[in-house]
Order: C-alpha cells, then structure tokens, then sequence
C-alpha cells in the first residue's frame, strides 16, 4: 500500500470505531458520508423534532452535526482526540426537511493540537461556519 493509501484505511477504521459509539450522531439521525486523513463529511436532515418556536431549524443541532464531522476528521489518524474549544457562525436559518451537509477539514495540525474548519450548507448554500480546536489526550480508536 501507497503511504496515502495507509492514511485513507487509517480514517476508514478510526471512523468505524468512532460510529460504533457514537449514539449521539446516530440518535440525530446524522450519516457518515465520507472520511479521509484530516477531512469528513456528514449530513443530517432537518427533522420536525428540530424546529424551534419560530419555525427554524434550532442552531444546536446545526452545531451538533458540525461538531460531530469535526470530531470524525480529527480523530482520522488513530489518536484519541477531544475538544478544545468551538465556536459557530450561523449564515441563513435551517428549515423542517432541509437535507444539511457538514465538511470539515484541517487546517492546521502541530503536535497535540489541532485546527478545523468545518461549513455546514443546504442545497449548496452555506449555513453556518464553525471552527473547531482539539486536543489529543492520547490512546488509540482502534
């Protein structure tokens, strides 16, 4: 195997052994929809459980999806890593049965410590911008 092919299984199986667990994406109906070193990709769709008062999308489950496609890009290398710190930027309001696509990607990986970028949109129009900061704490996935 190529050394890029050893890094694509490495993110194949850490995200494996990250979903088996993870009842919270699962539970929010959210999909797994591609990883790779330092990259994911997963997407959700606006349930009728997610709505808020004002007919909108509640911007806590907009962060829960990007939180967990951070979560899968920064554990893409086999090494236990948790959340620093995030935040979010929302762009336009979400609505019952928008179909929302979470991308994150690494911007900056020094050490221990980690820098993700991460663009939730609809329909290809951006909804939110987070921004992810993590930590390793050492262990492996699998």
């Amino acid at each position: 195997m190529t050394p890029d092919e050893v890094a694509q299984a490495d993110a194949e199986r850490s995200a494996e052994a990250m979903w088996a667990g993870d009842r919270a994406s699962q539970g929010l109906g959210i999909s797994l929809d591609s990883v790779g070193p330092g990259t994911a990709t997963l997407s959700m769709t606006v349930r009728d459980d997610m709505v808020n008062g004002h007919a909108i999308g509640h911007g806590g489950f907009t962060f829960a999806l990007a939180d967990s496609a951070f979560a899968f890009a920064c554990n893409s290398y086999n090494r236990a890593t948790v959340a620093a710190s995030c935040e979010i930027r929302f762009r336009r309001p979400t609505h019952l049965g928008d179909r929302l696509v979470a991308t994150a990607t690494e911007r900056q990986r020094e050490g221990r410590d980690g820098v993700y970028d991460v663009e939730v949109t609809a329909d290809d129009e951006l909804v939110a911008v987070f921004v992810g900061r993590c930590k390793e704490i050492g262990g492996t996935l699998y």
